[in-house]
């Protein structure tokens, strides 16, 4: 059985990465342009036999840039590790990204990463990758590179979606700052997922009649504030439907930390301290404040009919999309 490595940068490569087929880049969200860059490099490496391996780097370097702005990550890099396996990749290559390592040259990068670190025997990038200081390096320079050192280096195109608009991180982050997770999910090609591990919490949603799985989102998290139907992923791998709140919770608080709240549905289990995943399928409305708690109760009853009627007759995306939000 093939087992998935997630490596902390070059250094002690284990030897069943190296000599493979590299798919360089940050991938944030891993959505369905990126998969177009890892798809290619997943079937030249099973053409080739060849180990398929993805290049990216931690921390994302805009927060190494600019620590002062908090970014809002699609898929941290557990959640993109899990990603890349479920496509079939051998392993990641977790680069850690300081001042220090932006500071190689092109050249010095090449030699670092592909060639003394990975021992590429191909890379593979979108369109608009850059590497080395002052971003100085293009796929064009890669390729140039390749000739001399010997190892093929391919350019993807960017995708466009069906209307024709580039698929993009920083749109996928606009879509979920306004809700919008089906439309998110679309440009994903998943049903868009955070995980963390459960939290205790005040345990009021036990006494309404709602016991939730609590999660804290990284800090920088840009989802709208409501209420969403959605699917969640124990660690052992079993699903089940619920429906989540993620907010600050302004009928019962003033001003809380912004929490994700995941009533499960036909669970009765002790998640404290498991590390849970939670897919987003839909909104069903905004945060509200209620004026008493029985008003709240009833708005909750009412959310999980919706989201047991949205739920019932949901179907993957993907093959990704079945992996991560699915029953296999």
């Amino acid at each position: 059985m093939r087992e998935f490595v997630r490596n902390a940068g070059v250094e002690n490569l284990p030897d069943t990465l190296r000599g493979g087929v590299v798919a360089i880049g940050n991938f944030d969200g891993v959505h369905r342009g990126h998969q177009t860059v890892l798809q290619h490099a997943l079937e030249s490496a099973y053409k080739h036999k060849r180990p398929p391996v993805v290049l990216t780097f931690e921390p994302h370097p805009r927060s190494v840039f600019r620590p002062d702005i908090p970014l809002f990550r699609l898929t941290p890099a557990p959640m993109k590790a899990r990603l890349f396996e479920a496509m079939g990749f051998d392993g990641v290559v977790e680069q850690p990204f300081t001042r220090e390592f932006s500071q190689l040259s092109p050249e010095a990068f090449v030699h670092a990463m592909l060639i003394d670190g990975l021992g590429a025997a191909e890379a593979v990038t979108g369109f608009d990758f850059h590497y080395g200081k002052g971003r100085a390096g293009t796929p064009e320079t890669l390729k140039q590179a390749g000739e001399r050192y010997r190892f093929d280096v391919t350019r993807v195109d960017a995708f466009s979606d069906e209307g024709g608009e580039v698929v993009s991180s920083s749109r996928i982050r606009a879509l979920l700052s306004q809700g919008k997770a089906a439309e998110a999910a679309g440009l994903l090609g998943y049903r868009y997922t955070v995980a963390g591990e459960v939290k205790n919490g005040k345990k009021l949603g036990r006494t309404l009649g709602y016991p939730t799985a609590n999660m804290v989102l990284p800090e920088g998290t840009d989802l709208l504030h409501g209420i969403y139907a959605v699917r969640f992923r124990r660690a052992n791998g079993t699903i089940h439907d619920g429906v989540a709140s993620f907010g600050r919770r302004p009928t019962v608080e003033d001003e809380g930390a912004p929490l994700l709240e995941t009533f499960v549905f036909d669970l009765d289990a002790d998640l404290y301290g498991e590390t849970c995943a939670v897919s987003l399928f839909g909104l069903l409305r905004g945060e509200e404040k209620f004026d008493s708690l029985d008003a709240l109760v009833a708005r909750m009853k009412q959310d999980e009919a919706e989201a047991r009627a949205l739920l019932s007759d949901v179907r993957p995306l993907s093959e990704l999309d079945r992996c991560i939000a699915f029953s296999t």
